[in-house]
């Protein structure tokens, strides 16, 4: 296996523009990055569980969903987010609110503290990063940048493939 870090044993003898070489060495470095994303993240004023910021980061891209709705976004069953967002109720970083149409209806909504939690994990983790990328040779830094939009762009086309019923 290609390993970007480690002993030295594993490391492949140069480049290689294999793809699941590449898969390898790119998983490593998610790895990484979902490491460096996490400790960031721990860190701000109010811990939250990887489940619990998500279920924020879903209400702040939705606001307003209804609990069976966010129970299926986060594919955990409606019991469980129910609880989750009980949690969250309590540390005041969500309400729930009547919907306006239909009365038998919640809607999920960040709070103010909510919201402001999110800001401030998002700014420990932009700092978390940039430490990282300044580390890095500028030129590096550049080919990074481009490999990601390279990397987006592909990504983005090979869905377009698979949503095609032509193929």
């Amino acid at each position: 296996m290609t390993r970007l870090s480690g002993s030295g044993d594993d490391q492949s003898s140069g480049p290689s523009d294999d793809p699941l070489s590449v898969a390898l060495e790119l998983a490593d470095a998610v790895d990484g990055l979902a490491n460096l994303w996490s400790v960031a993240a721990q860190g701000a004023s109010l811990r939250l569980s990887p489940h619990q910021l998500r279920a924020l980061r879903i209400l702040e891209s939705e606001p307003g969903l209804n609990l069976t709705t966010l129970a299926e976004n986060m594919e955990i069953g409606p019991p469980t987010a129910s609880r989750l967002c009980d949690r969250l109720e309590a540390a005041g970083l969500l309400e729930r609110l009547l919907h306006p149409q239909r009365r038998r209806e919640v809607q999920l909504v960040l709070t103010g503290r909510g919201r402001h939690v999110l800001d401030e994990v998002d700014a420990r983790r932009a700092r978390a990063l940039a430490a990282v990328l300044a580390a890095m040779d500028p030129g590096e830094r550049a080919a990074l940048s481009a490999g990601l939009q390279a990397f987006a762009t592909a990504r983005s086309d090979a869905g377009k493939e698979t949503d095609d019923p032509g193929r």
